[in-house]
């Protein structure tokens, strides 16, 4: 035998064994697909395992109300890890339509994915025959991605119900709209209101009381009005105001309306209520007050 046919398995066995002389490539495990009717419970339905090398033999069936779950746990290598993108991807061979799903992957490479046949495009749902299911997982390091199928998915609708199109469904006639506006706000209830009446109107004597109680002088009114009959009458006249511009808020008015009356009322009542605090103040400096 000659030298060199004897260093070549040598050469090799020893490249092999250098550290990074075998690149690492993306996979995963615990794989799993489940198709779950609507009200089947958490057990109910359709569920099988698959690994990276053989993919399902038999299609797995959507029908219309059905979930489908995928399920499995990314690999780089041996250890699970997340990886940077994990797709399922669903292709029609004859077409070359294809849709992605993402993968909700974890950090510890548990990823899961689910979908409907309302999340699949129109032109999924005329389909007769199966699309193929791969399962796409990489990342942005020296790993090699995972690409390859791993389930026939045969889209089952219902006979009776038509196919949709893009053209009807696009441009197609709309249902008819109807416009649910919200109702005006109403006063309260009439017991209500007189109820309140009657908490302010018992609150008056409690509030002369102790007016008095404070020492208000009554026998100053006649020199307060002699003085400054107007000032203070006005002032009186345009608390009144206020009051019945509330009233008639609460009753029949709008904020439009109120505005412009307040304002108003709210000018005389400044004015006329410094010219009355005027005469007042004016009685305390003589020591009247």
């Amino acid at each position: 035998m000659h030298l060199w046919q004897a260093t070549v398995p040598f050469c090799l066995l020893a490249a092999a064994s250098l550290p990074g002389a075998t690149a690492t490539a993306w996979g995963f495990t615990d794989a799993t697909v489940a198709v779950q009717p609507k009200g089947a419970g958490v057990n109910g339905g359709f569920k099988e395992q698959f690994v990276a090398s053989k993919p399902l033999s038999r299609p797995v069936s959507l029908a219309g109300a059905d979930t489908l779950r995928v399920t499995l746990t990314a690999q780089e290598g041996s250890s699970a890890k997340r990886p940077d993108q994990a797709f399922l991807l669903l292709k029609d061979a004859q077409t070359g339509l294809d849709i992605s799903y993402p993968f909700n992957a974890k950090e510890n490479g548990k990823s899961r994915v689910e979908l409907t046949q309302k999340d699949l495009p129109i032109q999924f749902l005329s389909l007769s025959d199966p699309v193929d299911a791969r399962i796409i997982i990489g990342g942005f390091g020296g790993s090699a991605a995972y690409d390859s199928s791993a389930f026939q998915l045969s889209i089952d609708r219902n006979p009776n119900e038509p196919v949709p199109t893009v053209e009807t469904q696009r441009y197609g006639k709309k249902p008819e709209i109807h416009h649910i506006f919200k109702e005006s706000a109403s006063n309260p209830p009439f017991i209500i209101t007189l109820a309140f009446v009657a908490m302010v109107g018992a609150a008056i004597p409690a509030l002369a009381g102790l007016w008095f109680f404070l020492g208000a002088n009554i026998n100053h009114l006649p020199s307060a009005l002699k003085s400054a009959p107007l000032p203070h009458a006005v002032f009186l006249g345009s608390l009144v105001a206020f009051e019945g511009i509330f009233f008639l808020y609460y009753t029949c008015w709008n904020l439009f309306q109120v505005l412009p009356a307040v304002a108003v009322v709210g000018v005389v009542a400044f004015i006329s209520g410094s010219r009355a605090l005027g005469e007042v103040q004016g009685r305390r400096l003589a020591g009247l007050r």
